[in-house]
């Protein structure tokens, strides 16, 4: 079955990406807002089975939001407040969220919170994901391209998966920092190095890269035409890896199996 897409919606831009980055590292897919107006176009745009809600946000309460969701097509809801009295939490849940939680929260507690909603949909996470020529074994953490395996590092394999959720989409470097490793102080060009070490691994020619390309004054994109491309001319034998269903999303805003290892920054 497909994964879990899921729309956080928090104000704290840190917290945002450091949920986003636990959810995506367990094999969910994600999007990203900071508002209700962002979060309403984010959803309407990508329809996504779980909405993490913040109670307080920067144009309106969470709770409104939640009765806008269950006009639709009443994804489950997940409610953090740092609000946690009684009055509190059932107020969130008369205005549509399927669960409560309190912050500060421990994030194995979440984790474990999201499992048990992702059950009650009947949505399972998977073990690997393709796109094209693409396999990406999300409990090995290992990556194949056209059939051969491909030798990552840590942090490589983090931006690479990042890429490929974007589905197409420029990410700055930024974002790409962020999303990849969000408890990382390293300077943004950072990513130049690993993007530079990724082409060298991946791209036919890594002086002109067809798979990662750079976007003018932006960042970096995944070329999803060239990864999709039925007869490219690195090898002979990829016709045999069937295109997946798996869709691949990107920030809404502008991301029980087992864990996979954290990626430490470099």
């Amino acid at each position: 079955m497909d994964s879990l897409h899921i729309l956080i919606v928090e104000a704290n831009p840190h917290l945002r990406s450091l949920l986003g980055w636990h959810l995506q590292q367990v094999g969910y897919f994600i999007h990203l807002s900071a508002s209700i107006k962002q979060a309403q176009a984010a959803y309407q745009q990508h329809q996504p089975d779980l909405v993490i809600v913040d109670s307080e946000l920067p144009d309106g309460l969470g709770q409104e939001l939640c009765r806008w969701l269950q006009r639709q097509k009443h994804p489950l809801i997940l409610m953090l407040s740092a609000q946690t009295t009684e009055a509190d939490v059932v107020s969130g849940l008369k205005a549509g969220a399927d669960d409560y939680v309190g912050k500060p929260f421990g994030m194995q507690e979440f984790l474990a919170r999201i499992s048990a909603l992702s059950r009650r949909s009947r949505l399972s996470l998977p073990t690997q994901i393709s796109f094209g020529a693409l396999r990406i074994d999300l409990i090995q953490r290992r990556v194949h391209y056209h059939n051969e395996l491909v030798d990552l590092t840590p942090q490589e394999f983090s931006l690479l998966y990042v890429l490929v959720q974007a589905e197409g989409a420029a990410l700055s470097r930024v974002e790409l920092l962020q999303r990849a490793w969000p408890e990382s102080i390293d300077n943004p060009r950072t990513v130049d190095t690993h993007i530079l070490s990724l082409r060298k691994k991946i791209e036919q020619d890594p002086q002109q890269p067809q798979l990662i390309q750079t976007v003018r004054n932006v960042g970096y994109r995944l070329n999803l035409s060239y990864l999709m491309d039925a007869n490219p001319s690195r090898r002979s034998d990829a016709s045999q890896i069937p295109p997946s269903s798996n869709r691949f999303v990107a920030d809404g805003a502008t991301t029980s199996q087992m864990p996979i290892p954290r990626a430490q920054s470099g």
